[in-house]
């Protein structure tokens, strides 16, 4: 007897039925990932920079400085120079700041406690790595420590701030 393909009462034979759903399965399959595509994607997405942002590359070395009061003064500080790193003395860091204070008073007052600031000022830089100061990233870093010593040294009413008006790496 020859093999004869199973046929059903229609008259189709098994291997000539459909299976799946066909082409509306197939659209259904794609609306559901566009759905979740989009879902993903507004779900999971940082939200948008607003219009003042800096642009990219700029806005990481930059610190947000506090405008201009009219009282403000600058006391300039000596030249710090510390040589950098333990084996030979072969590398230095010189750094000119200036300290930000509101008055003529405080300015006297951050003039008297200069030999002060300047050892809280070389501690903290004698504890530096040479890669952080190769690294771009750890400038705002380092002003901000050194204004924070500063206000340990002066009080936050004497002390606005630091300014680092050069910074030489050699």
């Amino acid at each position: 007897m020859a093999n004869k393909p199973d046929t059903d009462d229609s008259g189709q034979t098994e291997s000539g039925k459909k299976s799946g759903g066909g082409l509306a399965g197939l659209l259904i399959v794609a609306a559901a990932s566009l759905v979740s595509s989009f879902g993903l994607f507004y779900f999971l997405s940082p939200p948008a920079p607003s219009a003042a942002a800096c642009p990219p590359g700029e806005g990481a070395a930059m610190t947000v400085t506090q405008p201009l009061a009219q009282d403000q003064v600058y006391v300039e500080m000596k030249e710090i120079l510390i040589t950098i790193g333990s084996a030979p003395a072969d590398r230095y860091l010189k750094l000119n700041l200036s300290i930000v204070t509101s008055g003529k008073d405080n300015a006297a007052k951050v003039k008297a406690a200069e030999p002060m600031l300047i050892d809280a000022f070389n501690n903290y830089l004698r504890s530096i790595e040479l890669s952080d100061l190769e690294d771009p990233g750890f400038y705002p870093h380092l002003r901000e420590q050194l204004a924070r010593r500063s206000e340990l040294v002066l009080g936050s009413a004497a002390s606005n701030g630091v300014l680092i008006t050069e910074f030489l790496l050699r």
